[in-house]
This record gives C-alpha cells, sequence and structure tokens, in this order.
C-alpha cells in the first residue's frame, strides 16, 4: 500500500515537473491560472448546498410565531424571490430603511417568525441563527444568477447611502492608514496570486459585488456580504461597525450601483 502511494506521489511531480514548461510556453498568467481553477470547480461549488438549506428553511414554519418566510417583501412584493437580489440593497417603506438582502432577511424573520433581529445580529458569524441568515442569503441571490445588477437610485435615501457608501469606501484610518480604495480602487492590483477589482467601476460580470454571497475555498465557508466586510475592516484593522450597520449597507449601495449591468453568478466560488 505504502509503496504504491509513493508511486502514486512520484508520477504525480513528474508529470507536474512535465507540464511546467508548457505553462511557461504558454505564458499563461497567474490570473489566468486562477480563472482556470474556478472553471474546473464550477459543477461542484459546494454554496449549492447552502441555496437548497436556504429554500428549505424560507418554505418551513419556525420561530415563536411558526411561520414561514414565504410572505417576506424583497423589494418586488411579498414573496417574490426572483430578480431581488441584483435590485439589493434599496429602500424599504416599512422599516423607512435602506436595507441590503441580509438586513431585510433579519426585518422578515422578525416581523413574520417571531426572531429578534438585534440578538441575531450579535451572534458570530456561522452560528445559530446567523447560519440560517446566510443559507437563505445563497438561496435568494441563486434566484437571480444570470440577471443584471440593477439598484434602484430613485429614494432620496438610497441616493444619500450611495454618497454615504462612497464616502466610508475611501475613508483612510487605522494604524495601517487603509481605506476600502487602497485595495479596489485602481485597475491593475493584486494581493499575491489574487487580483483585486476595481470597485469604484463595474469591474466585469460576477468580479466584484455580483458574485456575492460567495464560497470560500480557504476557509470551507458560505460568506455573505456582511461577512465579507467584517473581514475587510479587520485586514484595515478597524473596529467591525456590526452586522447590518447603516455604513455596511451604505458601501453595499455603493458597489451594487456602481455594479450596473453586471451579470450576477452569486453564489459564487472564492478562493
Amino acid at each position: 500500500m505504502r509503496t504504491r502511494t509513493l508511486a502514486t506521489i512520484a508520477a504525480a511531480i513528474a508529470a507536474t515537473a512535465a507540464t511546467v514548461p508548457l505553462l511557461a510556453q504558454e505564458s499563461k498568467s497567474a490570473s489566468d491560472g486562477i480563472a482556470e481553477y474556478r472553471k474546473m470547480l464550477e459543477d461542484g461549488n459546494p454554496a449549492e448546498l447552502f441555496e437548497a438549506k436556504g429554500e428549505e428553511l424560507w418554505k418551513t414554519a419556525r420561530g415563536p410565531k411558526n411561520a414561514s418566510l414565504e410572505k417576506c417583501d424583497l423589494g418586488l412584493g411579498p414573496g417574490v424571490v426572483k430578480g431581488a437580489w441584483v435590485q439589493m440593497p434599496r429602500y424599504f417603506a416599512d422599516t423607512k430603511k435602506v436595507q441590503d438582502l441580509e438586513s431585510r432577511l433579519l426585518s422578515c424573520m422578525q416581523a413574520l417568525q417571531g426572531f429578534d433581529a438585534n440578538e441575531i445580529a450579535k451572534t458570530p458569524f456561522d452560528k445559530g441563527e446567523q447560519a440560517t441568515v446566510t443559507a437563505l442569503a445563497a438561496w435568494v441571490s441563486s434566484m437571480s444568477r444570470g440577471m443584471k445588477m440593477a439598484l434602484p437610485q430613485k429614494h432620496a435615501e438610497e441616493k444619500r447611502f450611495y454618497e454615504l457608501g462612497k464616502r466610508a469606501f475611501f475613508y483612510r484610518g487605522g494604524p495601517m492608514d487603509f481605506s476600502c480604495a487602497s485595495c479596489h480602487g485602481e485597475s491593475g492590483k493584486r494581493i499575491r496570486l489574487q487580483d483585486l477589482p476595481d470597485l469604484t467601476k463595474n469591474p466585469g460580470d460576477g468580479v466584484g459585488f455580483a458574485a456575492w454571497p460567495a464560497y470560500r475555498v480557504s476557509s470551507g465557508e458560505l460568506w455573505g456580504m456582511q461577512r465579507r466586510l467584517n473581514d475587510c475592516f479587520r485586514q484595515q484593522r478597524f473596529p467591525y461597525p456590526g452586522f447590518a450597520s447603516d455604513v455596511t449597507v451604505a458601501l453595499g449601495v455603493y458597489m451594487g450601483v456602481n455594479a450596473k449591468g453586471a451579470e450576477s453568478i452569486a453564489p459564487a466560488l472564492k478562493r
């Protein structure tokens, strides 16, 4: 058994060594290699498991009120899911707030099912009902896959949140003197082998905002936009402003409006 395993490893090393000169001859860029890697994994994206769980949670009666979320209004009317994700964040008259998908799901879970939205917001990512919100976001976003991002900017609050998000995006501070724009404010930037999209404009279909929620191969977890922003604040050495806070929603408005016309591929696959 061990001899066979060592022989297999040796053969794999030999095959890899033989491939390296060919790759060099083709002058393939690191980004091309990453794109091929993602393409290979597309048919087996683990996010599909979260989508299935999210659909079940949407339709299941739960919570103190023993109700489902099938009457939740995501902006296109009660129960309408298809096409909702590509038009969020947006203003909701019932809460008098601009909300992204995750904060809107919290509102529905509280109003329809009786959950405490504040308690869920304080729960660590991937724990308890936070995991429920993530799964729901995966399913809802999947129902808009292939559709174009088209965030509304008609209401005064939607316009205000865009400007607030823009200010937050370019705000520099903390011990590293970083801003969101430090990594995502111009084209051609990269961290190690990862290209950094310019989020001040539409960087291309599914590359930036239109790819989230996404399954992170590096951590084996599905991340919603709120968790992604939390990680950005962590890397900037900023304290996280809180789940579904105004500034995180505003950043979503800014990036989402800039992504107008990009095709949604959420939940995508990320390294």
